[in-house]
């Protein structure tokens, strides 16, 4: 089996469950794929949320280029069309090549968890970012979403 992959949503969690579930999959490094890490949640700002994480001792990345730009989350939000908007992430995410790599050079040294926050992985861009790095790994590379 190759290596695996998490993802994570925040919605609904408060900080301190959001830890236990990182540290119950042994998580080492989250990268955080919102295009604007800022959060009306408390400690879920980019700079909170670093400083606590690696305070946790799990390293803190942030991939603004891997993050749902803001025209496309506007128009699911004034759409609800799903189909539309992961197509759209698709096509946006096909030349940010860069940030998969690096994403991937993370994954491939760590245990990744990447994190946005809707609580489904199903009805979050994360999904299709994760599915990009599976594609870089090419060796079997397992997502678990939790």
């Amino acid at each position: 089996m190759g290596a695996e992959l998490f993802t994570i949503g925040y919605e609904g969690l408060d900080l301190t469950r959001f830890l236990r579930c990182l540290k119950s999959q042994g998580i080492e490094c989250l990268i955080d794929v919102r295009a604007t890490p800022f959060s009306r949640k408390k400690g879920f700002s980019k700079g909170a949320l670093a400083v606590t994480l690696e305070k946790e001792g799990i390293h803190y990345v942030h991939l603004e280029q891997l993050g749902s730009p803001r025209q496309i989350r506007a128009r699911l939000k004034a759409d609800h069309d799903y189909g539309t908007f992961f197509g759209e992430m698709q096509d946006y995410l096909a030349d940010k090549t860069d940030a998969i790599e690096t994403a991937y050079s993370h994954v491939n040294g760590m245990k990744c968890c990447l994190m946005c926050f809707e609580r489904l992985a199903e009805m979050c861009h994360r999904k299709i970012v994760a599915q990009k790095i599976k594609e870089r790994d090419g060796n079997g590379l397992q997502i678990t979403h939790i």
